[in-house]
Order: C-alpha cells, then structure tokens, then sequence
C-alpha cells in the first residue's frame, strides 16, 4: 500500500539551498585547490582546508570552501573520521595569551566592552569552524551527521567530550523553541517522510504501510512532529497520540487491529503513547519538552472536550533495577515467589495461583522504583521518567502486563505507566522537580510506594 506524495520542498527553503549552492559554485573558482590538497592525505587536506575557511573573508569563497569541506568529510572512513575529530580539537583550541591578555583587561577596566573582547577571546576556534561549516548548502544537516560520527567515535576517544560539548552548545541555539515548526502529520503527507516516521518509530514498531494508516488515518489518532528550516523534509522528534474516552492500561487498547473508532467529537482523553527521536545527532538537545506542551495546547483548542492529557509509557530500565536489588539482598520476595525464576513463571501465567500476588510485587515495586529509587548521582533512576516528571507531568498509575512484547518483558517485565498531563499543573510540577526533585504523584502510587517490600531504601 503506498501513501501521500512525492516530498514538496518549502519555497522559501528551497530557493535559500539554491542561492546557496549558486554562490557556492561561483566561489570555487576563486579557490586555490593547491593551497590545501595533500595526495593520499585526505584528512591532512579537510584540516588544511578547515584553516583556510576559519581565515576567509569572502562571502562565496567562504560557502564554497564549506561545501567543499563537507565533501571531503563524506570521503572518510571512521577511522580517518576520528583522526580529523583529534585534529581539530588539537589545531583549534583557543588562543590562550590572548585569552590571558583579555581577562586582564577585563578586570583592570571591567566594561560590557571588555567582557565582550575577553568571550570572544576565550571561544575556542572549532566552535567557529562549526558556524562556517553550517554556510554551506545543507550545511545543518551535515553537521548533525558528523555529531552522529562523532558520537560513534567518543566510544573509543572519550577526549573528543571536549569537541562535542562545541556541537551540543551550538544546536540548543540553532534548535531552540523559536526555530521550531510544529506540523501535524497525517495521511496526506508526502511519501517519503511518511517511509521516515515509519524508520524512525522507536517505541513501537511500524512494520507495514497498512499498520502506519491505522495509527494516523482514523479521526481518534494523531501524529505531530518538529521540523527545522535548514532540515528540509527531515522530522526531529515526532509523537503519536490516541484520542479516548478513558486512560488506558495497556497498549493493546491503542494498537490492536481491530477496534471501534472513536468519533474525536466524543473524546474526553488524549494518550501520548509513543514519542520518537529521529535525530541522533540531536541527543542531548530538548526537543521533546517542547513538543508535549505545544501539542497539550493544540489539540485543547481543536476539542472542547478534551480534559485529561496522559501518557502510556514504558519503564525500560525497571527489570534490570528490581533484579540488581533481588540480587543485593534490598527487596523482600513475595512468600508464594521466593526466587527470581519462580516469580518471573508466576507473573507469566495469569493461571497460576501466585500470579495475583506477583502483580502486586510487580506494581508496588514499580512505583517505588519510579517515585524513590535513585541512582548512585541521586537522580531518577528511570530516563523516561526523568524526562516526564522533568516536563511537569506527574505519576499517575501503574499498569502491570500492559504490554506483552519481548521487548517489553525483557526491560520492563511488561510494565508500563500512566503520566498525566494535567494543563494547569505543568508549570508547578516542573518547577518542585527541578529546584527539589519533589515528584508530584497520585494518592494510589504514595500508597503502593510507601508498601512496597524493600529491606532498606539505599538504592
């Protein structure tokens, strides 16, 4: 089954990229290749050429010489990718006698003036390469690529921290709230950025055509997302949601094939079920605080009766933490489950005589984990629920086998959880969390907490 059509470039992006690359071409002919080409060194040549653009003054010969850094870049393999990460960083750090001269300056005649010369002094020439590289035509995207490569390469050179902090300062400017379109994305849409959502789902899965129709078709179901001008048909982060008439405890109410269609009109809930990254050169970047609170607004003035905003959320770090404390000694065992195996069998088997009390093992430890338990820096342990209650959400219910997946099970022992949204909270809850780390949360996950088996809460 095929959808929407072939991607329709912005006119205003497009004709920007075409000026671009117009000035580009006309540059290169001022260009000396000679001054900068090594044969068989095509990372010696990229800095080099880096060197040289840092010292253009030319509008054309500076977006030529970044076009053609970037395709110099695009030659290199991953290991020659990382020489030239090293040797930015060792060829562009800042100047630090005139750094030392400007702090001088500053604090004998501290002006705006000085503070000015003494920040500039101070920023590092990679971060300024960066700023030239993004002249080129398609220079954003290329750059959030090379963070990509960069990521990869920090495995190995932990060092390279240092240059990617650059990239990180860089994009939360270029992709801060102010630079950011929000478009709903429905059927309607051009092909291949449909073929993209589908790619970059990644709570759960898109494995046909038809399953994507089914989650965006129908009036009950939405899909928003965030696009940046210099990123021409490219999502950053996308969110589906489930309009219903009630919160739901289980994805299998939201997914199944075979459901009654809810006329929007008629519901009363919105369900945020499934937020994707498309970017991974983005990581780091808060895109998607943003986009939960914009989207809360927009469909809150397309139904009037739309009064609970909630999320089905998965806990992926909840079964490696209950197993860790079962392993220490922290958590008492259910009587009728006294080892790992026994209880994992039970919780598996709705026939089982223990399974009852394997889920309540399973939803008291879960709210414990997600409300108290932190990790060994004294924060959430959880990311997902870092990133709601961060966002002003709060704990609102547990919900035991919501979803069965193999995937699921394995992370969350099929685990997942409710975050409400409530508009008029947002603002308070985010403030006590980030300023305290005072989770707002329902009556029902104090109680489930405050009983949940632990020997001693160090953990």
């Amino acid at each position: 089954m095929s959808a929407g059509k072939n991607i329709d470039k912005s006119p205003k992006g497009f004709l920007f990229s075409e000026l671009l690359t117009s000035i580009a071409e006309r540059g290169m002919s001022l260009i000396d290749t000679r001054r900068y080409r090594r044969e068989g060194d095509t990372v010696e040549s990229l800095l080099k050429l880096c060197g040289l653009l840092l010292t253009s003054k030319g509008e054309a010969s500076g977006i030529a010489m970044a076009r053609e850094a970037l395709a110099l870049y695009r030659k290199l393999d991953e290991a020659q990718k990382s020489a030239f990460f090293s040797g930015v960083l060792e060829r562009l750090e800042g100047d630090l006698d005139k750094a030392i001269t400007a702090a001088a300056n500053f604090v004998d005649a501290p002006s705006y003036t000085s503070l000015a010369v003494l920040n500039t002094a101070t920023r590092p020439r990679c971060s300024v390469l960066l700023e030239r590289l993004n002249q080129a035509p398609g220079g954003t995207l290329s750059l959030v690529r090379m963070r990509e490569d960069l990521l990869d390469a920090m495995a190995s050179d932990p060092g390279l921290a240092a240059l990617d902090w650059q990239f990180v300062k860089l994009f939360s400017a270029w992709f801060n709230r102010g630079f950011l379109e929000l478009r709903r994305i429905d059927w309607n849409a051009p092909a291949d950025l449909l073929e993209k959502i589908m790619r970059y789902e990644a709570v759960h899965r898109l494995d046909s055509w038809d399953e994507l129709r089914r989650r965006i078709l129908p009036e009950d179901r939405c899909l928003y997302g965030f696009f940046h001008p210099r990123l021409e048909g490219e999502p950053l982060i996308f969110v589906e949601v489930a309009l219903t008439d009630a919160v739901p405890e289980s994805i299998g109410t939201i997914l199944e094939r075979e459901r009654e269609e809810l006329s929007a009109d008629q519901a009363t809930t919105a369900v945020f079920y499934s937020i994707s990254n498309c970017q991974r050169g983005l990581r780091g970047i808060p895109l998607g605080s943003f986009l939960i609170k914009q989207v809360v607004t927009d469909l809150k003035s397309r139904f009037a009766r739309l009064k609970t905003f909630v999320t089905l959320s998965p806990l992926p770090a909840y079964a490696e933490w209950l197993k860790a404390r079962h392993e220490a000694g922290e958590l008492a065992m259910p009587a009728a489950c006294p080892d790992w195996d026994t209880f994992r069998a039970a919780l598996d088997d709705p026939a089982s005589d223990q399974n009852a009390e394997a889920r309540r093992f399973v939803e008291s430890t879960a709210a414990y984990f997600l409300s108290k338990a932190r990790n060994d820096s004294g924060r959430i342990v959880d990311p997902v629920a870092r990133f709601h209650l961060g966002n002003g959400a709060s704990l609102e219910r547990v919900n035991v086998l919501a979803d069965p997946s193999p995937e699921a099970k394995a992370n969350a022992l099929g685990t997942m959880v409710n975050y409400l949204y409530a508009f008029n909270r947002i603002e308070e809850n985010h403030e006590k969390f980030v300023n305290s780390g005072t989770i707002s949360t329902s009556q029902r996950i104090s109680r489930l907490a405050n009983a949940a088996p632990m020997v001693h809460d160090s953990r």
